[in-house]
């Protein structure tokens, strides 16, 4: 019998078919300690390994099936949750087939969550800059196998676009790939930007054919309860998962 989610851990509210399962995690419910107080997932930013393998044993207890766990990059590659190998290097994965866990890990980037109306196909993208201006977003679009147009999109908690300051050479990357991109920075007086993450995001999902977008109402950066790489350099890292149960 699986376990019951801890109660600060966040539910997408949108309107997925009943047999899409997802779970987003925060930063409690775990054992770390210190900077990575205390559901840190990573085991690659400097956690004890043992804590961080307590706090995976936690979190897989509310899942048919250990994650598609990826070592991501800040790429655009897209793996099938069926047959990635353990780490495997990518950004996206997506999943045809019941109990197979598809997850993300987060501090500041966005955590795409996307499902096929039906049902039957779902997967999730890591979205920072990098990966948004590279096509992280339509590559596991593509990957679903299914119409974009009967996909629907959940954003997870990232950094909100008052914390997230980037410089000339980000904007001139979205600019140069779509014009209405410039909309996404605002300008500030030391010549940097203030970039709405989020924004972009709906632009390269839009841009994908996915018309129907939830969430986007978090910013990690300024909320206590998310992990924040912008905020606190050495930190933890947070899980977004999505999998089908059996009809």
């Amino acid at each position: 019998m699986r376990s019951r989610p801890h109660p600060d851990w966040i539910i997408p509210d949108w309107p997925a078919e009943r047999r899409v399962r997802t779970l987003i995690t925060t930063r409690d419910g775990g054992v770390s300690s210190g900077r990575f107080a205390s559901l840190n997932l990573s085991m690659r930013v400097g956690d004890d390994p043992r804590c961080v393998a307590r706090n995976r044993a936690i979190l897989r207890a509310c899942l048919p099936a250990e994650p598609a766990w990826l070592t991501q990059v800040h790429g655009t590659a897209v793996v099938d949750a069926a047959r990635a190998t353990p780490g495997a290097e990518a950004d996206g994965v997506v999943t045809q087939s019941p109990g197979e866990v598809c997850a993300v890990m987060t501090a500041d980037c966005l955590p795409v969550l996307l499902s096929d109306r039906a049902g039957g196909s779902v997967g999730i993208a890591h979205a920072g800059w990098r990966g948004l201006a590279g096509g992280i977003v339509e590559n596991v679009v593509r990957a679903m196998g299914v119409p974009p147009r009967d996909i629907i999109a959940y954003i997870g908690p990232g950094i909100g676009a008052h914390r997230y300051e980037v410089g000339e050479e980000v904007r001139k990357t979205f600019v140069g790939r779509d014009a209405a991109a410039a909309n996404s920075f605002t300008p500030r007086p030391n010549g940097t930007y203030f970039a709405d993450l989020y924004d972009l995001a709906r632009l390269r999902l839009a841009a994908a054919g996915v018309a129907e977008v939830y969430g986007g109402e978090f910013c990690t950066a300024s909320e206590g309860r998310f992990f924040s790489f912008r905020r606190d350099r050495t930190t933890g890292r947070m899980a977004s998962l999505i999998w089908l149960e059996d009809s």
